[in-house]
């Protein structure tokens, strides 16, 4: 009963994602071309690919049981990287140093933070009155606060997401989720104002708004979002050429094989080619929603609701902040960007759908 739609879409989405992560980081000379940075993303897709079937192969049912188990690990791994175990990265302190790879915990907690709350909320059986609504958010709240310590607004806005997909579909009160949304929107403006940020850090999140302060001006906060959007728009309807992009040939646009990498299938591939990207990655979204519903408990259900939140509002945020609609929050694309733990975690979220998927009949 395996979805072979599904695996079909994200390995073609991942060899898109490597080919465009080689156009962006190879160089410009064409005699010794840097290949570096596309071997360590095939390695990455390997082993994402082998997580993927392990989170496959065992009963998901029996990933309840290890849920406790899971979210202690990784919470104790999110107060490590936090304090001096931790490495410090463009003002964030987010990742461990292991040699000449990275880890991310807080992309690892997306999994544990899903699979936790799916657990919980199937348990209370859809019945979420005031106070085990409370135990969810302590439950999504912890690890949350210990991302925001690193800071990293971009990925607590994730857990946002996750949290409210799957507090909607696991029976909570309209008024509670009301009272949530409030309550969040105040969170993001106390944050923003609060010196918890970076200035800098503050200015790329206001940066896609017309109006900006002078300080921001002066740091040419918008200048990431500017170039993207250069790239995108010469990219027209066929875009200019496989490894043929401006932008991308000279390195103009930063950070293009991370967070920016929508830019550099823009401008080479054009307007068709981010409308296939953007089309593969709505059949994934679909496939997903589809499991949901063919789920056979609500464990099931919510697991995979939990995958969709994460994966629409990172495509959704990654996408329009190319484009100028959204803040840039350093949100990675799903099986695009570069990046160890993201590959990592994007391919374990799609074996737990798989695992659903399979099992719907037993």
């Amino acid at each position: 009963h395996l979805d072979v739609v599904l695996v079909g879409c994200v390995v073609a989405v991942g060899a898109l994602g490597c080919l465009m992560i080689f156009s962006a980081t190879r160089g410009r000379d064409p005699a010794d071309f840097d290949t570096s940075f596309l071997a360590k993303q095939l390695l990455f897709m390997a082993v994402g690919l082998v997580a993927m079937v392990g989170a496959a192969f065992f009963d998901y049912r029996r990933y309840r049981d290890l849920a406790p188990l899971a979210y202690g690990g990784v919470t104790l791994l999110l107060v490590m990287v936090v304090t001096g175990l931790g490495s410090e990265k463009k003002g964030s302190q987010a990742w461990f140093q292991l040699g000449p790879f990275q880890l991310q915990p807080s992309e690892l907690a997306k999994i544990v933070v899903i699979v936790a709350l799916a657990s919980l909320i199937a348990h209370f059986d859809s019945e979420l009155d005031a106070r085990r609504l409370v135990m969810v958010l302590l439950v999504a709240g912890v690890p949350m606060g210990l991302i925001m310590l690193q800071p990293d607004l971009g990925t607590t806005l994730v857990f946002v997401a996750v949290g409210i997909g799957m507090l909607l579909i696991g029976g909570a009160q309209v008024r509670h989720i009301a009272a949530l949304t409030i309550v969040g929107i105040v969170g993001v403006v106390v944050v923003l104002n609060s010196g918890m940020l970076e200035t800098y850090q503050q200015c790329r999140l206001t940066s896609f708004l017309e109006q900006q302060n002078q300080d921001c001006a002066e740091r040419d906060a918008a200048y990431n979002q500017d170039q993207a959007k250069v790239a995108i728009g010469s990219g027209g309807m066929l875009g200019a050429g496989l490894f043929k992009g401006t932008q991308t040939r000279l390195d103009i646009v930063p950070e293009q094989h991370t967070d920016f990498i929508f830019t550099a299938v823009g401008e080479e591939l054009g307007f068709v080619g981010s409308a296939t990207l953007l089309a593969l990655l709505s059949i994934i979204a679909w496939r997903v929603w589809r499991t949901a519903q063919l789920a056979r408990d609500p464990l099931g259900t919510l697991i995979c609701v939990g995958v969709l939140s994460m994966f629409v509002f990172q495509v959704f945020e990654n996408a329009g902040m190319t484009m100028g609609i959204m803040p840039v929050t350093g949100i990675p694309l799903p099986f695009m960007s570069y990046g160890g733990s993201s590959t990592l975690t994007a391919f374990i979220a799609i074996g737990l759908v798989l695992n659903v998927h399979m099992r719907r009949f037993s």
